[in-house]
């Protein structure tokens, strides 16, 4: 966009970027709630108990989930504590 008059002593030019409103969530924050659409990024584990069940479990549909493991598989995080 270039102003068409201005009483300024130099020229400027200024320049609008589209961007893409998007916003984060954590896992506990999750829960009870249902989203549309989800990322899921597995590149690090998961660091509690069934947080990897929460985040699948929120999306309506699977077509709706996507998930990004680097190696094709994560480290499911068990704790053998709450298994007994």
């Amino acid at each position: 966009m270039l102003p068409s008059t201005t009483d300024l002593p130099f020229d400027f030019k200024r320049l609008q970027f589209p961007i893409w409103l998007a916003f984060a969530m954590t896992i506990n924050k999750a829960q009870g709630q249902y989203l549309g659409v989800a990322g899921i990024n597995l590149e690090t584990t998961c660091f509690s108990h069934g947080q990897l069940y929460v985040a699948c479990s929120r999306v309506g549909t699977p077509s709706q989930l996507w998930v990004y493991a680097p190696k094709g598989k994560t480290r499911n995080v068990v704790y053998h504590q709450a298994l007994q």
